[in-house]
């Protein structure tokens, strides 16, 4: 199957150097999956920046959280307590850490390519004892003239979904964690179906099952449950390791189009998209058997981590579905698709 991406000429559009770091002393390592969405006649992205402090000869330092605002934590690299084989995380003293800390910003842009940060909106750290490791991977979806914000808390407890809800994007009323460790991936579906709010999300296992997607039902978009098993990874693919969903699902004729994210055994990383039934969004009705979106340039295979696209964000016109992806866990790009096109590319089952 062939790679359905357009890809915007301009990628990378935004870059680690772009902004400027949101605490003293750190510096910006990454940009990353941002959230996006359309609010007062723009489009929006919500990134995640990692920060980490400026790296010294033989010390390794990293940030975490407290209640009493940032501590930084250092460590030279030759003790034999600590862990370093992946770069996103390290493991001292049996304890694991992030190499970097992240929060989210808001940019904006009237042509959904040139992005700048607006005066007068906050950014949005971590707060409390579940995001002390700080905030991640924020999906939004707008259900009226509310926003919700689902995004990855992280702390020594583990990764959880935390939530927050907007409706003028500077003021936010905070849901705390609305599903527990070990969980992450939580779209909101931008309807009710039957009066019922849904999400897809992934819950983790590393001994028995997997990383699948799993669905919820909520009666008012913050307490969930029902959840139901959705979608499996598929042995010898290239989602045989772990599948995610990506932003909220698009309502076509056909029935919901969730782009998703998966990875194989080298930890790289694509995209597909399964259909789910109208009315009984459990059910998935169609599957890409490749993916329709591999990392191919070199933005996309070298970076922070390497051969990685992966979105939770899109705008949709029409047919013309423009997804913002993170790519190689460093910059922010762009890529348009056309909706049939993906939907003729599906398996059905």
């Amino acid at each position: 199957m062939k790679d359905l991406a357009r890809r915007f000429k301009e990628n990378p559009i935004l870059k680690p150097a772009d902004l400027t770091p949101g605490h003293p002393g750190l510096e910006i390592v990454c940009l990353l999956n941002p959230g996006v969405f359309r609010f007062d006649g723009k489009i929006w992205m919500l990134i995640r920046v990692a920060e980490r402090p400026v790296q010294q000869q033989g010390i390794i330092s990293f940030p975490i959280l407290d209640a009493d605002g940032m501590e930084i934590i250092s460590i030279k690299e030759n003790d034999p307590n600590l862990v370093t084989t992946d770069p996103r995380i390290i493991n001292y003293k049996g304890k694991d850490y992030l190499t970097t800390l992240s929060h989210l910003r808001l940019v904006c842009s009237e042509d959904g390519v040139s992005f700048y940060q607006p005066e007068g909106y906050p950014m949005l750290i971590g707060e409390g004892p579940n995001e002390t490791f700080g905030i991640e991977d924020c999906r939004v979806a707008q259900i009226h003239d509310t926003y919700y914000l689902t995004f990855t808390a992280v702390s020594a407890h583990g990764v959880g979904v935390g939530m927050r809800t907007t409706k003028d994007w500077e003021t936010f009323v905070k849901h705390g964690m609305i599903i527990p460790p070990h969980n992450k991936d939580c779209a909101i579906f931008e309807e009710t179906i039957n009066n019922i709010y849904y999400a897809l999300h992934r819950p983790s296992s590393v001994a028995l099952g997997g990383n699948y997607i799993w669905l919820s039902e909520s009666p008012d978009g913050v307490h969930w449950g029902n959840h139901k098993l959705v979608l499996k990874t598929r042995k010898g693919k290239w989602d045989s390791e772990r599948v995610g969903a990506g932003a909220a699902p698009i309502k076509t004729d056909q029935g919901w189009l969730e782009i998703y994210h998966g990875a194989n055994e080298n930890h790289q990383y694509g995209l597909g998209a399964i259909l789910l039934d109208l009315h009984n969004p459990a059910q998935v009705i169609a599957q890409t058997d490749g993916p329709i979106m591999i990392p191919t340039e070199d933005y996309e295979i070298n970076g922070f981590f390497g051969e990685v696209v992966f979105t939770n964000g899109h705008i949709v016109d029409g047919d013309q579905l423009t997804i913002y992806y993170g790519a190689a866990d460093e910059f922010v790009c762009g890529a348009t698709f056309s909706i049939s096109e993906i939907i003729s590319a599906l398996v059905w089952l």
